[in-house]
């Protein structure tokens, strides 16, 4: 099993840079072209949030064109610049999107269930979990008790030292609720976040939470108290998760292409110094 991640891809309409500066669909084409070239070729792909940069259906059409160019199913969790109505309108075929509220789901492979989270919390850029939302994640664990499960969602439970994301990541008295949640389950392999534009990983629970960078721009790394809001041009990049020998690993996967392959060792075996 191969799950594949990419996050922030922050889409605009045709024609504009997100701030003035990054052609967003570019890096997405770049990215689906990478993906599509992956061997072996991830099983799914899940997009954890921040789909588009204002929630506005022309940037959702732009979106769609792209994705549809991938050779893989593809599923989508909303962020904080996400709208899920007019997500829903540019993705009606995606029935499991729902009709109306959250944007949560279930998804039951061979190997593995994915439970997608929505964190958004419009018109904050921070993130909540309501007693609703946490609610539904508790009926879902209990319904995968036992089986290999992902928990993806945009927001981060936890501070990252980046100052000015962390002020905007998932409202600490629902991190604190949703670890108290899953230490009552050791199945929980990953717990998988966007928002951040960097990779990132700790300890949650029994489990390991990580950030997916991004296949645009990624957040300034700084971790000084007051530290400036900034983004850098760092390599464009995304995450596999992999089932291997019974465990579960993640891979960091760059889109751009560095040179190689080139051989440790000559064709008589001899190493190549």
């Amino acid at each position: 099993m191969l799950l594949a991640q990419i996050t922030d891809l922050h889409i605009k309409k045709p024609g504009l840079l997100a701030y003035k500066k990054v052609d967003t669909t570019k890096y997405l084409h770049a990215c689906v072209d990478k993906l599509n070239r992956l061997s072996p070729r991830p099983d799914a792909l899940i997009i954890t949030g921040d789909l588009t940069d204002f929630g506005v259906i022309e940037e959702y059409q732009a979106l769609r064109l792209e994705l549809e160019r991938l050779q893989m199913p593809f599923y989508l969790a909303v962020g904080n610049h996400d709208h899920r109505d007019t997500l829903r309108q540019a993705f009606p075929d995606h029935t499991y999107l729902g009709v109306d509220g959250f944007v949560q789901y279930t998804l039951d492979f061979e190997k593995l269930s994915l439970i997608v989270l929505d964190s958004q919390d419009l018109p904050n850029s921070g993130g909540r979990l309501c007693e609703q939302r946490l609610q539904w994640l508790a009926e879902q664990l209990q319904a995968q008790r036992g089986k290999p499960t992902i928990i993806a969602m945009h927001h981060p439970p936890f501070l990252c030292g980046v100052e000015h994301m962390d002020k905007q990541s998932l409202n600490r008295d629902d991190a604190h609720q949703l670890e108290e949640l899953l230490r009552n389950y050791e199945n929980i392999e990953r717990l998988i976040c966007g928002h951040v534009h960097r990779g990132v990983m700790t300890r949650f629970a029994h489990s390991i939470a990580s950030i997916c960078p991004s296949p645009a721009h990624q957040v300034a790394y700084d971790l000084n108290p007051n530290g400036p809001s900034a983004f850098v041009m760092e390599p464009p990049a995304f995450h596999v998760h992999a089932n291997i020998d019974k465990n579960w690993v993640t891979h960091t996967v760059y889109v751009e292409d560095y040179g190689g392959h080139y051989p440790f060792y000559d064709a008589q075996g001899k190493l190549i110094d």
